[in-house]
């Protein structure tokens, strides 16, 4: 068996054994369990105020970047006018209305238009993307300075189908055509990988602009917004909305945690820095995280994400029936988390770079296997953990620990209860206005939707990320889905 295969196994391995060790443990070494299980939910309690703290932290961040003339603060630069952005607009299988609304957004920007350029990034095998693409061009192509629409060809020889290796050929042609032929200067030009709903901030250019400038090491950045789920927030069913909303308050507080912040989903980088490093890889699912390792150890571990403190507004998995919705949403965060697939390259890299710093690497890599084994683990521990180890072992419950273990546990969760306030009023100030078809008493109740966490937790946290390790661990590797758009 190869080295990198033990890799793949060892997630899934680590993840199967802390849940069983419920079981077994609790029968065999109760006592062990117990205290396992304790430090755990302190652990937890830990997670939550931290999550709490920089959530609050980032939202204010936001708020005051939001009223922050970032144009003004742009024209103190000589060498402003310079700067151009080029916007990949990631186009596969979507209602033309998805991207129309994207682009009417980027319209809306307070950074001049003509220094923008939005390439509609479409594929071979999803043709009514390119003929919408160009439809679109007649209306509002002629607001940027410059409208690309590129074409991704169909069963390359190589490639994994999938957002990745279409950025990279995307991200290629734009440099030839906007570079190399119209003498854009690569130096002051930056690319953002866009989803095809994900709506920028108005100022979201002007403000990358200033950062750009301000920054001497601008060659060895990724700029990451907030990316909130938010756009249909209102319309999707009351645990999908939960889970968007966790995830939305969890990207926000991100920003706030240079020790974690990984750009995701949608993201800014110089244009210089991905022609050095080769582009995206065309041969992989997960690309977000996997183009900054792979920056991050190329350029000897400089690279770092610079937080953009603004909202990047994006669609929360939905489809045309609430059964069809929940099952949309699964598939999207097994999509997530299936980038534990690429640990075992992560780690080749770790131990072959000996030019990265030695700290700086590894808190990286142990960050994101912590966040990638307790993934699955997380739900097991905190909402069953007491109930299957006192289930399997009933006699325990006659010991002095075994009769405190529920009592302990419950106090430990019930103090995390005041974090979760935090975190549910940094959702509702950053939430669009509830829609007029929306119900107000819906709405006042929304706070009560959070009872549904433990169902919520199991279906569109744990099982998506225990099925993604399973899948690794046994070699059923994941095809590309693309998650459904709904208008």
């Amino acid at each position: 068996m190869t080295r990198k295969r033990l890799l793949e196994i060892l997630p899934g391995f680590i993840s199967w054994n802390i849940i069983l060790f419920l079981v077994w443990g609790g029968y065999f070494f109760p006592v062990l369990t117990a205290y396992f299980i304790l430090a755990f939910n302190v652990f937890w309690l830990y997670k939550g105020f931290s999550l709490a703290i920089t959530a609050a932290l980032s939202h204010l961040r936001i708020k005051a970047a939001q009223h922050t003339d970032w144009m003004q603060e742009v024209a103190g630069f000589g060498d402003w006018k310079q700067v151009r952005h080029i916007v990949l607009l990631m186009v596969a299988n979507e209602p033309v209305v998805t991207y129309r609304r994207t682009l009417e957004e980027l319209t809306k920007q307070t950074f001049p238009l003509k220094q923008v350029a939005v390439v509609m990034a479409t594929e071979e095998r999803f043709p009514n993307g390119k003929e919408e693409a160009e439809r679109l061009r007649k209306a509002l192509g002629n607001k940027f300075g410059a409208y690309l629409v590129t074409v991704h060809p169909a069963n390359l020889v190589g490639e994994v189908k999938g957002k990745s290796s279409n950025e990279a050929w995307a991200a290629r042609e734009a440099k030839r055509t906007l570079v190399d032929k119209k003498g854009w200067d690569i130096r002051y030009t930056t690319i953002t990988s866009n989803d095809a709903d994900a709506r920028l901030d108005r100022q979201y250019f002007a403000y990358l602009t200033f950062k750009f400038l301000d920054d001497p090491n601008r060659y060895e950045k990724f700029w990451q917004p907030a990316v909130v789920f938010y756009n249909n927030i209102w319309r999707i069913p009351a645990p999908n909305r939960v889970v968007s909303s966790i995830s939305s308050v969890w990207s926000i507080s991100l920003l706030m945690r240079r020790d974690r912040l990984i750009n995701f989903s949608n993201y800014t980088a110089s244009l210089q820095m991905i022609d050095k490093i080769g582009y995206w890889d065309t041969d992989v699912i997960p690309e977000d995280y996997r183009i900054f390792f792979k920056a991050f150890f190329k350029l000897d571990g400089r690279v770092e994400v610079e937080p953009i403190f603004l909202p990047s507004s994006a669609d929360a998995a939905e489809s045309t029936s609430t059964w069809k919705t929940f099952i949309n949403d699964y598939e999207q965060k097994k999509r997530w988390a299936w980038g534990v697939s690429d640990l075992p390259l992560f780690i080749r890299w770790y131990l072959n770079e000996p030019k990265v710093s030695f700290f700086n690497k590894s808190i990286r890599i142990f960050r994101l296997l912590e966040d990638h084994i307790m993934w699955p683990v997380n739900w097991f521990v905190i909402t069953a953990g007491v109930t299957v180890s006192t289930l399997i072992n009933p006699n325990f419950l006659r010991t002095s620990i075994g009769f405190m273990l529920p009592k302990i546990s419950s106090a430990i969760l019930s103090v995390a209860l005041v974090f979760l306030i935090i975190i549910l009023i940094v959702d509702a100030k950053n939430r669009p206005p509830r829609p007029r078809e929306f119900p107000r008493w819906r709405a006042w109740l929304g706070p009560l939707e959070f009872v549904l966490m433990p169902l919520v937790g199991f279906f569109f946290v744990s099982l998506p990320g225990l099925d993604a390790h399973t899948r690794l661990m046994l070699g059923r590797y994941l095809e590309y889905r693309v998650t459904e758009k709904v208008v």
